[in-house]
């Protein structure tokens, strides 16, 4: 049964939802089909404990339990090479509200979305923005107190975080957390820990210091603050020097709490924060801005009135421009970086030492990635802007062991979890854009997994979709990692990708899926996008979820709105069942190339090696038809998105084959099946 509306479908899912859930309570079907996202957010807590234990008994109720530990899927391997095949989904917690209602999506997503990636998810800074960690807290915000209220157990978002993984679990799902190798300029790991990062001094427009000690500076400046403030917990004895109270004999726990206080009490710790931020700000001292791109280094003041901001307590900021700016060279304000390695010459030309690891702010990074990663179970890591390779004399050929902060951290948790896998975010630019030399040089070299690639940022059937396509192909059979084919990500849907995803998207969903040497990527929310061929309201994008910001064309001015696609979400959905029955048949082949990916013409055919007998063609000219190929004959249409089933393979359309003869359904299944096996 298929509906042409959202309206037909909101009648049909409230008189019939307990209907739609007896073949996933019953173990017939991995996911709820009919279930829209927006119709999952809206299931209570005692309905999804309905599903849940109906389909799971009292494994679930164990897995509710935060204190307890559910098995993931790759618990007891030995290695990270699984995350190569996995069809992962990524979640901003902040579109859904709150981690509980994760589970809630989760029922509309079959089982071949196996992985499911959690954007940040510790408190944040300026502009309220998720890679703007504040604390290594984890975001009171995403708290359920609908879950709370049901199980008075689960009162804390820690504890909800540790149940929700369990419940993934539970269901066959990985889940990864995001790594960032910054934090916001003014957070509490800055300020508890100055020597970890780079400091410098502005006047106005001019800065006037940025010398590699001064953070020397800083901490007396800090214990200054201190000392007239007071510490926001009483102690006994309060260590009144500099080196003792920065050093590892007063932990940083110790330090926070007497700086701004307890853990619980976030509005003491702002206001006592936002009181030191400002004694910094007098003096005019900040921590360095991240930047991304080469030449990464060597900064000055961006003097124009149109980046000026003032915040909301009068303070005047700058932002900061790259002195001889490349391509992609840009400074990001509201950030600062961990400062990994010593300085050259004092840091008065910016310079890096890259043989005089700074060991201890290493070790101080993947002790505390790492302690959540095994606190809550992770089972992978997506590393945040995992292009970064500063070294101007390009990839070494031999990496140390302090190359890459992203290779320490996933080194550093393996050694407690062997198969704690690595999926680096680099879009594989060509050389020297992003990075200093090659990116795939410098992913090999950093032990990453997997890569993100850059697919979503290109049209379907366009000429460098097509190239770029190939060469992912290319660097899966040739290299350690292997390239995501990418449908959306979380920070590709903003009104800037819009023609990306007006057509194609059905051909995207049908290769991520049956692809099965190459890892898939899909945001939330790209099975129901609305097609946006004019910008639309910023509720309609996860991406401005990312931020929490008030004015200007980031701004959001309320909650997430999925969108009310029905017309792909059906369309996917008939995607979605086939892999419901084919993948388990296929998963973990290599793949026979028939028809590989070409200029000259937009059809390509495959094969999986478990199941030689099928075959799947995808057409990536979205305009041109082609006759099917010669390795056609013979064969039995099984699939096509193409409802009337032309001897021509139309632009766009997905099918696939049987060599064998079969007894065939002749009924339409959906709008678009009109052949399937039984």
């Amino acid at each position: 049964m298929n509906f042409e509306n959202f309206d037909d479908y909101q009648r049909y899912f409230e008189h019939q939802k307990y209907h739609l859930f007896q073949p996933y309570v019953h173990g017939q079907s991995s996911f709820i089909p009919r279930l829209l996202p927006e119709h999952a957010q809206q299931l209570s807590v005692p309905q999804v404990t309905y599903l849940l234990e109906r389909r799971f008994g009292v494994r679930f109720w164990e897995a509710l339990n935060p204190e307890s530990r559910v098995d993931s899927p790759t618990q007891y391997l030995e290695e990270t090479q699984w995350l190569k095949r996995s069809k992962m989904i990524g979640i901003n917690v902040r579109t859904l509200g709150n981690f509980w209602n994760i589970i809630k999506y989760s029922f509309t997503l079959p089982r071949s979305y196996n992985a499911i990636h959690l954007l940040p998810i510790w408190e944040c800074g300026v502009v309220a923005s998720l890679y703007g960690m504040a604390s290594w807290n984890i975001n009171h915000a995403f708290f359920s107190y609908e879950l709370a209220a049901a199980y008075p157990h689960l009162n804390t978002v820690e504890k909800q975080l540790k149940a929700v993984i369990n419940i993934l679990h539970l269901q066959g799902r990985t889940v990864g957390m995001d790594i960032i190798p910054h934090t916001d300029r003014y957070s509490e790991i800055v300020l508890a820990n100055p020597s970890y990062f780079e400091w410098l001094r502005r006047v106005d427009l001019m800065i006037t210091e940025h010398q590699d000690t001064l953070y020397f500076v800083v901490q007396q400046a800090i214990m200054d603050w201190l000392m007239s403030v007071g510490t926001a917990k009483t102690v006994e004895y309060f260590p009144n020097n500099i080196q003792s109270f920065f050093s590892d004999s007063h932990p940083e726990s110790e330090r926070l709490e007497l700086l701004f206080g307890e853990k619980w009490d976030l509005q003491q710790r702002t206001v006592r924060r936002n009181s030191l931020i400002q004694y910094l700000y007098n003096l005019g001292l900040e921590p360095a801005p991240a930047t991304m791109g080469p030449p990464y280094r060597g900064l000055e003041v961006d003097a124009r009135e149109s980046t000026k901001v003032v915040d909301q307590d009068g303070r005047v900021w700058r932002d900061y421009l790259i002195k001889k700016p490349q391509k992609f060279s840009r400074a990001f304000g509201p950030l600062t970086r961990y400062k990994l390695y010593e300085a050259l010459d004092g840091n008065r030309d910016w310079g890096i030492d890259f043989e005089r690891p700074l060991t201890a702010v290493f070790d101080y990074v993947c002790q505390r990635y790492a302690a959540c990663a095994l606190d809550y179970n992770f089972d992978f890591m997506r590393g945040d802007m995992s292009h970064v390779q500063m070294r101007a004399s390009g990839v070494p050929d031999l990496a140390d062991a302090y190359y890459d902060i992203h290779k320490c951290i996933k080194k550093f948790v393996g050694q407690y979890k062997k198969s704690f896998a690595y999926y680096a975010e680099s879009f594989l630019a060509p050389d020297g854009e992003m990075a200093y030399g090659s990116e795939a040089d410098h992913l090999e070299r950093s032990d990453a997994d997997v890569t993100l690639g850059d697919l979503q940022s290109m049209v379907v059937g366009a000429a460098d979709f097509q190239n770029a396509f190939q060469y992912y192909i290319n660097l899966e059979q040739q290299r350690t990692f292997t390239p995501c084919f990418t449908t959306m990500t979380a920070d590709k849907d903003d009104p800037r990708f819009d023609a990306f995803y007006v057509k194609g998207s059905e051909l995207r969903a049908f290769i991520g899926f049956f692809l099965t040497t190459m890892p898939s990527y899909t945001a939330l929310g790209f099975e129901c996008r609305d097609v946006h061929l004019l910008p639309a309201e910023n509720e309609f994008y996860s991406k401005l979820f990312v931020f929490k910001i008030d004015e200007g064309e980031k701004a959001t001015h309320g909650n997430y709105r999925f969108g009310r696609n029905i017309e792909l979400f059906n369309n996917l959905l008939i995607i979605r069942e086939l892999a419901e029955k084919i993948l388990p048949e296929i998963e973990g082949s290599e793949v026979v190339w028939l028809q590989p990916v070409q200029q000259k013409s937009g059809l390509i055919l495959w094969q999986c090696s478990r199941n030689l007998d099928l075959i799947f063609v995808a057409n990536l000219d979205l305009n041109q038809a082609y006759q099917a190929a010669s390795f056609l004959d013979h064969t039995t249409c099984i699939f096509s998105t193409n409802m009337n089933m032309q001897d021509q393979i139309l632009g766009g359309e997905c099918r696939v084959y049987h060599k064998k003869k079969r007894q065939l359904n002749r009924g339409v299944v959906g709008r678009f099946l009109k052949h399937f096996c039984e």
